[in-house]
Order: structure tokens, then sequence, then C-alpha cells
């Protein structure tokens, strides 16, 4: 990186002074630093793959160099948090496109690495991961922006900054469960699905969400709820009684995004998914298995 300089001198003659010109020139940093991520976006636990790359423009090797990571940490409270941790056998370690011993590796503080070279008109690529914790925003609009910082007594330090957001998207579970347990012989069963949503993105229903399901024994004279609403045969969901297949219509299912909160005290994430219950009871034939 280049950083400018101006310079003006003074003429002083028989009590007058006269100003020059405004000099300007530049001054070539010797080092350039930049940084991307492997990944374009993040989400809960994911792993983050970062590429360094430092380039030694001048005619001399620059050893002994520091290499540091503050792994997105931002103030909280009266302290800071760190969204992401390293992953210690990720680091790799090049010299002008060759493989190095790994360097020595701190994590007291984000990540320090030490004892970086970079050869005399050379460079030095540093590939190293992270992973995703509780202190990363995961909602709408979230981003982990971190910086490193190449550092030694004989350089000015330079930085690059790199920032990926988070994935904007519905991440769905489905859960089913069965009642009473056992059941009687044309005795009542209800099948209960709970529909979650972890993600940041609801599913609305012009997605064409649908649940299908084949109960086994078939039911008969069946009714279905959804959260509490009764649907209707034929318009809301569809049953066979002959062969117990079950669907819902499209347009039906609709699962609101999940919630995030940031604990006042530790500044961890909370996640509380966005859910829907389906219910279905039906009675089991008499000549059922």
């Amino acid at each position: 990186m280049a950083t400018p300089f101006t310079n003006v001198a003074t003429l002083s003659y028989n009590g007058s002074q006269i100003r020059s010109n405004t000099a300007v020139g530049m001054i070539e940093s010797m080092l350039n630093v930049t940084k991307y991520a492997v990944n374009e976006t993040y989400g809960a636990g994911d792993t983050l793959t970062y590429v360094v790359s430092i380039v030694n423009h001048s005619d001399s090797p620059l050893n002994g160099l520091t290499v540091s990571d503050d792994l997105a940490a931002y103030p909280f409270g009266t302290g800071t948090v760190q969204p992401l941790d390293f992953v210690g056998d990720s680091l790799q370690y090049y010299l002008n496109g060759v493989l190095q011993p790994d360097p020595a590796a701190s994590t007291d503080d984000g990540l320090v690495l030490s004892g970086i070279s970079v050869p005399a008109g050379g460079n030095a690529t540093i590939v190293y991961s992270a992973s995703v914790n509780g202190y990363a925003p995961l909602e709408t609009g979230g981003a982990i922006t971190n910086t490193v910082t190449v550092d030694s007594p004989a350089i000015t330090a330079v930085t690059a900054e790199e920032s990926v957001a988070v994935t904007n998207a519905a991440q769905l579970s489905l859960v089913k469960s069965v009642t009473p347990i056992p059941v009687a012989e044309n005795g009542e069963l209800t099948y209960t699905f709970q529909l979650m949503n972890s993600g940041n993105t609801a599913v609305v229903d012009t997605e064409n969400a649908t649940i299908t399901d084949v109960f086994d024994p078939a039911l008969t004279d069946i009714s279905a709820t959804l959260d509490g609403v009764a649907l209707v045969e034929g318009v809301d969901y569809t049953y066979d009684e002959a062969t117990g297949e079950f669907a819902t219509a499209n347009s039906v299912l609709s699962i609101p995004a999940a919630t995030y909160t940031q604990d006042e005290t530790t500044g961890e994430w909370r996640m509380i998914p966005g859910s829907v219950t389906l219910v279905v009871t039906g009675r089991i034939s008499a000549s059922a298995p």
C-alpha cells in the first residue's frame, strides 16, 4: 500500500519569503496483505476458511513477523466476545507456494502466529479455519467481520479485513409422535407433527411446503388441526382411507423464522425456533392387525 507525502520549500530574500510548489511523493509499503474467506456465508456451527496473502515488495527478506487475527472479537459490556474459534489442525503456511512447517500459534487473544518470514520479492500464504460459536449473530443482516494484522519492529503494521454474511434461509426439522401407546383395536389414535424452523427466514404459504404420510394401519374418520385451527378435508388436506395416504395442500403451511436474543450477561446468542403443530386424529379399523 502506498502512502502519499507532500513537501513545500521556502526561499527567503530581502525580508520576503517565496514558497515553492508542493512536491508530492509516495512511500511504498514493504508489505502488502490481503485476506479473503472461502465461504460466502455462514450459519450456526459452520467452519469458515480464510486465506491470508502477504507480499514483500522489498529486495530484502523480512523475518520475525507476527500475524494476528482478532477472530471477529467485538465489544460487549465491559469486555469483548469472540464469535470464531481457531481450528488448530487447519493451519497451513506457504512460502512462494512451498508448504512450510507450522508457525508457532497462540489463541490467548484471538489468533497470533509468530516467526513468519516472507522472501525478498516473494510471498507468504497462510490458510486456516475457524468455527462459528454462540457469539456469532444469526439474525437476518448479521455478519462476521474480522481483521488480520501483520507487524514487526522493523515495519509499519499492515491490516486487511474480511466480512462474511449470515446465511438467510429456513432450516426445517420435523418431529412426529403418536398417542396413545398402546392403542386398542378400533381405538382413537393421534399423530402429532411438530414443524420447527431454526433459520432466520420464514417459510410462507406461497412456497408450497407440504407434509405427506402413509398411515399404517390406515385410519378412518380423521380430523386435522394446524396450531389448533381445524383443517378442511379436500381443501386443506387430502386423505385416502383405503391406502392411508395423507397430504396437506399447497399454501397451507407457514412456518415462522426463529427468533434470536443476546444474553445480557454473557453475550451469547440464544435461538428459539419458529414452529407450527399439525395434529391428525382418526380411528383404527377393527380389522387392522
